[in-house]
């Protein structure tokens, strides 16, 4: 199944004998490097800016050793994700393979938690922007500017997925070169010294970084859920999600080792920008304001990520009846969801302007673990001969999801099942509805089960 015409019957194979109108299908247009830099503007966000920080506290200079363990278990998770998007490369990623492969119940269950968690910290990336712009620009208002960023992306999804993907590789390019410039500038004031003592809170430490940090190499699974707009999805996808996974942890490694050996695990420890701290003892001028200018564009990347994968979730539920039929309405110029691109930005303003919903923000480790649970869960489930991987790949990303999910917090977990529920209660009633005019005769068909 590695083309359009393949992906139109893996729909006709599920669903009800509809008109082909009624199956809504979105506009390949994105390449390898497109997909790539989809990729990495999800990954390379606040994460290695922020949780750099937070991890040096837990492990001191062995948080290195955490970056690696996490690369390991985002990349048993991504290779998951890489052999089902290529099987069923379409809107909706774990959505859609939990549908497919397990019970409509768990494909709702990772697609719900998705949405309702991305639509929750879109205002708090929004938001997040602006701040990091206002400190570079203090004339600018922070409000003003994630208002202005969220209005921005909107108007860029709208027309086309090909004009994303060229704002995208932009913002992210910048990114990149931010952190080059961080690498270079620190590698002169590299101490081995820094790194003694190596591990003094012990495995526990490393543990506890490798958990903190492995959330910050997820958004892999981004490409999977826009798989319906990938060329070649087959080829195309897999070797994206490889690259961008290996590309972040390449990128997380050196960063951390520089940091580390210009100022030592303790001056990181704790810092809510340790990169700028790190910055300050660069050789190269101004590297600390240039690391600033990259985690701006670092939130606008994730901003953009987060934007196109809640518009395409939206799209997927409605399509399969999960949501009213209205959501998969495709632009018939720009082969865009519109109602759920429209939504999307009026939902995430909003926020932007009032605040968040700070309780569904902190169950989003555990809609993570469960996202990616669910992914390798139906990734075990493929038939032999769509297995790209070894089962073990699967199963190794299954226990890491599991022992992550051990280590959350009660509060957490209660959190993300209060969330879950929260979903689950107003789908029954929409599908009851939907059923009984069904069967009246009144209603209007669209969707498929």
């Amino acid at each position: 199944m590695n083309s359009s015409a393949s992906f139109s019957r893996t729909i006709d194979a599920t669903a009800p004998p509809l008109a082909a109108a009624q199956h809504p299908i979105l506009r390949r247009e994105l390449d390898l490097l497109d997909a790539v830099g989809v990729g990495l503007g999800a990954i390379i966000g606040a994460g290695i800016f922020v949780v750099t920080g937070l991890a040096a506290e837990a492990a001191g200079p062995a948080f290195v050793v955490g970056l690696l363990l996490a690369g390991v278990a985002a990349l048993c998770n991504a290779l998951s994700s890489a052999e089902l998007a290529a099987h069923y490369p379409q809107a909706g990623g774990t959505y859609e393979y939990g549908y497919r492969l397990l019970h409509p119940l768990l494909g709702f269950s990772a697609g719900w938690m998705f949405l309702a968690s991305k639509l929750a910290a879109g205002g708090t990336v929004a938001l997040g922007f602006g701040g990091y712009l206002a400190q570079l620009l203090p004339v600018v208002p922070a409000r003003g500017a994630a208002v202005a960023a969220v209005l921005l992306l909107l108007a860029a999804n709208w027309f086309g997925i090909k004009k994303v993907g060229r704002l995208n590789f932009v913002v992210v390019s910048v990114t990149l070169a931010a952190l080059g410039y961080f690498i270079v500038g620190g590698l002169p004031a590299f101490r081995v010294e820094h790194f003694k003592p190596f591990a003094p809170h012990g495995w526990s430490g490393i543990a506890e970084a490798a958990a903190l940090l492995f959330f910050a190499y997820t958004g892999y699974a981004r490409l999977a859920t826009l798989g319906e707009e990938v060329r070649d999805p087959a080829r195309t996808i897999p070797r994206a999600i490889l690259i961008t996974v290996l590309v972040s942890a390449v990128l997380y490694l050196a960063v951390g080792v520089v940091a580390v050996g210009a100022v030592g695990a303790g001056a990181l420890a704790g810092q809510a920008a340790p990169l700028e701290e790190a910055a300050r003892a660069s050789a190269l001028p101004g590297c600390d304001i240039v690391v600033a200018v990259g985690a701006t564009t670092a939130m606008l990347g994730v901003l953009l990520s987060q934007m196109l994968g809640i518009s395409r979730m939206l799209f997927a539920l409605g399509r399969r009846g999960d949501l009213p039929a209205c959501f998969a309405w495709v632009h018939p110029r720009h082969g865009v969801p519109g109602v759920g691109i429209l939504l999307t930005g009026a939902i995430v303003l909003l926020l932007s302007l009032v605040g968040t919903l700070t309780w569904i923000v902190s169950a989003v480790a555990f809609t993570i673990l469960l996202y990616y649970g669910i992914t390798n869960l139906a990734a075990l489930h493929l038939p032999p001969e769509q297995k790209r991987y070894p089962r073990v790949v699967a199963w190794l990303g299954l226990a890491c999801c599991i022992l992550l999910g051990l280590s959350l917090r009660v509060e957490v977990i209660g959190a993300g099942l209060a969330l879950l529920v929260l979903g689950h209660l107003p789908r029954w009633l929409w599908r009851g509805v939907a059923a009984l005019q069904s069967a009246t005769g009144t209603g209007t068909g669209t969707g498929y089960i």
